[in-house]
């Protein structure tokens, strides 16, 4: 008897088979099991031959009692899950439902093959699936609803033990989208006044959220848009305004609105459109003392929409009329010009400036700026007027020549007086006209007479003759015109 536990160990572990083939038979009743305990000894008996040590340890083992065999552990049953766990909707429109949840808390031992979704019409028990299929995953879309009918949803566990204690959604559902109220996310640098210049390009991206889509409008200074200059264009999650040259007439106050149902959300964003500005609407001298000018100007009529930030003001010297910046980004509308230069005139022109730029045009001074020399008045000294005129007088005479029959000869002499004389040519004291044969020039006091192709008869005492309102003088020669030698060796 003590040796009876330890082969009972070992023939449960190296017999299964023998366990299985009595599974398969019907099952005994529990008096006759302890016939196999006692028969186990017998098949164990070879085991000490192989060993003689088994004897030995089973030798402590008499102290506790022989316990009966429990009886084998029956097979499980197949048992379905607990419900599924809180269902809630994630999201709903016009025609569909978005359902969720959780896995059931207790799954047990034939697990889980998926869920049955089921939906029936508020006040009706009518619960139909709406998956052919178990749903492996724990969300699920209910597709094809009619819009406005009030439903009840509920989801089941199935397994092989079959199907769980249903889970519903704690109210019915109204098919119908989810109003979320809308917003205008107004971007930061829209906050503030949005400057552009005249002809830019306006493209402004302005984000909204709302559900379903909001109804998107616009305003402009409580006016509809003027849709042939300003384009609005929306998709559902913003609006673009946009404008493809802008000018001064862009400029104010832009509302945006957004609509779902009974909610609305409003933003105002403010565009301004600048150019440059006019010139000073005018510019004068005050004063004028030593080597300082005051001056005083006014603001431009036309700002070019937006204020004026300074004034460039500058000085040209008359002499020169090259102009010179003397003062720029000047706030105030007067000023006085120092270290101008003694003796000079100076004129002054002034330009508007604004965030744009200074003004093409620039308004000018009617008055000029003399600087005077103090303390030195110049008195140029008088002279009498000399007495420059005089009677003619020959500088050069007319000496006597001696010329050839038929050889041009000419005759010279220079004269001056004041006022200029007149001068006349004579021949044996005959004045000689305007004859062809003759030639009279006088050029700057230098007189000449020239004889063209001479014969006998030319010759004689030929006179210059100079007269003005102070006098006269005359100067004479004598030409003798003489035979060519040819001719006298011919005669001979």
């Amino acid at each position: 008897m003590p040796s009876k536990p330890a082969p009972i160990k070992k023939a449960a572990k190296k017999e299964p088979a023998k366990k299985e083939e009595k599974a398969a038979e019907p099952a005994p009743e529990p008096a006759a099991e302890p016939a196999p305990a006692e028969a186990a000894p017998a098949e164990a008996a070879p085991a000490p031959a192989e060993g003689e040590a088994a004897p030995a340890e089973a030798a402590p083992a008499e102290a506790p009692p022989a316990e009966e065999p429990k009886p084998p552990t029956p097979p499980p049953a197949n048992e379905p899950t607990s419900a599924p766990l809180d269902v809630f909707i994630e999201d709903k429109n016009d025609t569909s439902v978005t359902i969720i949840w959780s896995q059931p808390e207790v799954v047990g031992p034939c697990g889980l093959d998926g869920y049955t979704i089921e939906v029936c019409k508020d006040g009706t028990e009518d619960w139909k699936a709406v998956n052919e299929d178990l749903q492996k995953s724990c969300r699920y879309v209910i597709k094809n609803l009619t819009t406005g009918d009030r439903l009840k949803i509920r989801v089941v566990a199935v397994n092989v033990g079959g199907r769980s204690p249903p889970v519903s959604l704690p109210e019915a559902v109204l098919v119908k989208e989810v109003a979320d109220r809308p917003k205008v996310r107004l971007p930061r640098f829209l906050r503030q006044r949005y400057v552009a210049h005249n002809g830019a390009k306006i493209n402004l991206t302005i984000p909204f959220t709302g559900k379903p889509k909001p109804v998107v409008s616009w305003l402009k200074d409580g006016q509809p848009l003027d849709t042939s200059k300003v384009n609005i264009r929306s998709t559902e999650r913003d609006s673009i305004l946009f404008i493809r040259t802008a000018d001064r007439e862009d400029s104010g106050v832009y509302e945006m609105c957004v609509k779902v149902d009974d909610f609305e959300d409003k933003a105002s964003l403010i565009l301004q459109i600048v150019e440059l500005p006019g010139p000073p609407a005018s510019l004068k001298i005050v004063d004028t003392w030593g080597f300082n000018v005051a001056l005083e100007w006014t603001a431009p009529k036309d700002n070019g929409n937006t204020e004026i930030t300074g004034y460039t003001i500058q000085k040209a010297d008359k002499k020169t009329g090259d102009w010179f910046t003397v003062m720029e980004h000047y706030h105030r509308l007067n000023a006085t010009i120092s270290d101008l230069i003694m003796g000079n005139t100076y004129k002054f022109r002034a330009f508007a400036e604004n965030k744009c730029g200074i003004s093409e045009d620039a308004t000018l001074a009617k008055e000029e700026a003399a600087i005077l020399k103090t303390g030195i008045d110049y008195k140029p000294p008088e002279y009498k007027e000399r007495d420059s005129t005089e009677p003619p007088k020959f500088t050069t005479s007319l000496n006597d020549r001696a010329t050839t029959v038929g050889y041009s000869t000419k005759l010279l002499c220079s004269v001056r007086g004041s006022p200029k004389p007149k001068v006349i040519w004579m021949k044996n004291q005959m004045i000689i006209s305007d004859d062809p044969k003759y030639r009279q020039i006088c050029l700057q006091g230098i007189c000449s007479l020239e004889i063209r192709k001479p014969g006998n008869f030319d010759g004689g005492v030929y006179s210059c003759k100079a007269k003005n309102s102070h006098g006269e003088a005359t100067v004479s020669c004598k030409l003798e015109v003489k035979q060519p030698a040819v001719a006298d060796a011919e005669k001979k």
